[in-house]
């Protein structure tokens, strides 16, 4: 049998994925792209967009109960079901509409991962294809967590998918995916308990903005077990047995759904990539400048599976971008990446961009460090929001912002502002001479600074 030969053959159906095999098939090449999963890639499936729109139940929720007895008596509750069946009007239609829009292209489509059989080929649904470049898009999954009946443990996926909201569940790690999921759970009246090895939450994010959001996450109910380490999960009748050890010895919880949430890391497992001499690590897969394999030139990666990248959608299409170029026109384009801001989802929002304090303090010889906690501030105080804080971070020499963490309702917004100064050299001189809308969030940023 004839082996089929492709120009670019894309593993992966996310924004980096489709970005490549877009751009490489309207220039004329005879593109393949392949996704074990359903089309569409982890953001519009299984990741951000459902996440949020789970989210937009618990904002009411949340704006209701805080201005319960300053204009509103309403009693308002999340219905789960009806909350899933709005989350499946967005989710369901996206991978039959990516399938037809990338078949439409010209754009060969198979539904399973290849392996690498050598440095041009793979196999896949049976067969074996070759192709001139390779891209690797695959993403991420959760991390495995090695403890004795693993196999009971759900993921991300599964909380998104759930038909009913279990009445106790148990997060093991307080990244970003397990805060986030512990709001949501919490104020749709489960008993929410989290549990991480470390001494506190999202390790990534500015210490006391972190201490003030654990304080208030623990006024809505949810629990935070620190230096856990978890060694064994038992399925009982209708619940799990969770035992973790602590400095103090060996203790356990009991909940109806425990949760992996211990991070993720390159989805790169059935890949074979040593078969293809494409060289990877911890981090993903060992890239150039140029999003190149370090190893095996016919090799590039994009997206989260890449060893450039943090994993965040619009950093995932910027490289699937690089890559189409090189590919298209040699090396020519090499990785830039501006400084991105990151949102915690959590109400209210954790937000951040640029350096943390101990980096700033690291780089600079002098800081400026802004620092406070704002409910008092009309925005805040107008909504009854309970928290509201900030710290932003400026060379004192220059007055130029070069860090900036926000923990407040609208904070996910505010803080792309603070992209755009720090990525254009703005001081704080800039930033108060400018005219906001008043009173917005926005203008809330001329007393950050």
């Amino acid at each position: 049998m004839e082996k089929k030969k492709f120009d670019v053959f894309v593993i992966g159906s996310g924004i980096a994925g489709q970005t490549v095999a877009k751009a490489c098939v309207e220039a004329g090449k005879k593109v393949a792209i392949a996704d074990i999963r359903e089309f569409g890639g982890t953001c519009a499936n299984r990741g951000c967009d459902p996440k949020k729109v789970l989210i937009g139940a618990t904002e009411a929720l949340e704006q209701a109960e805080n201005l319960k007895g300053k204009g509103l008596r309403t009693k308002t509750q999340i219905d789960w079901k009806q909350l899933q069946k709005f989350k499946k009007s967005f989710t369901d239609k996206i991978p039959a509409g990516t399938e037809k829009e990338l078949k439409d292209l010209g754009i060969k489509l198979y539904h399973q991962s290849p392996k690498f059989l050598d440095e041009h080929t793979l196999s896949i649904e049976g067969k074996t294809v070759s192709a001139e470049k390779i891209i690797i898009a695959t993403g991420l999954v959760p991390r495995p967590l090695s403890i004795t009946g693993a196999k009971h443990l759900m993921v991300s996926d599964d909380f998104l998918d759930l038909k009913k909201l279990p009445k106790h569940i148990v997060f093991i790690g307080a990244g970003y995916i397990a805060m986030e999921f512990a709001h949501i759970a919490a104020r749709a009246g489960a008993a929410v308990t989290v549990l991480d090895t470390g001494k506190r939450a999202l390790k990534a994010f500015d210490p006391d903005l972190v201490k003030e959001l654990t304080k208030y996450s623990e006024s809505l109910g949810i629990k935070f077990v620190f230096g856990a380490n978890p060694i064994a999960l038992k399925k009982k009748r209708k619940r799990y047995k969770l035992t973790y050890e602590t400095k103090g010895g060996a203790k356990s919880i009991k909940s109806y759904a425990v949760f992996n949430t211990a991070g993720r890391v390159p989805a790169i497992k059935e890949l074979d990539l040593e078969k293809g001499d494409v060289a990877f690590n911890n981090a993903g897969v060992v890239t150039n400048a140029y999003l190149q394999s370090t190893s095996n030139a016919n090799v590039y990666a994009c997206g989260d599976v890449s060893d450039k990248n943090l994993p965040l959608t619009p950093l995932s299409g910027r490289q699937g971008y690089v890559v189409s170029e090189n590919i298209l026109k040699g090396n020519s384009k090499e990785l830039s990446v501006p400084v991105i801001p990151s949102v915690v989802f959590t109400l209210p929002h954790l937000a951040t961009v640029g350096y943390s304090e101990k980096e700033a303090r690291g780089r600079y010889k002098k800081i400026r460090v802004n620092y406070d906690v704002v409910p008092g501030w009309f925005n805040a105080k107008r909504i009854n929001a309970p928290l509201y804080a900030y710290k932003v971070i400026m060379n004192d020499r220059t007055g130029e912002i070069v860090g900036a963490h926000i923990l407040g309702p609208n904070a996910g917004e505010t803080i792309n502002m603070f992209a755009l100064a720090i990525n254009k050299g703005m001081t704080d001189k800039d930033i108060k001479s400018t005219l906001f809308t008043y009173p917005s969030w926005t203008n809330d940023l001329k007393s950050m600074v």
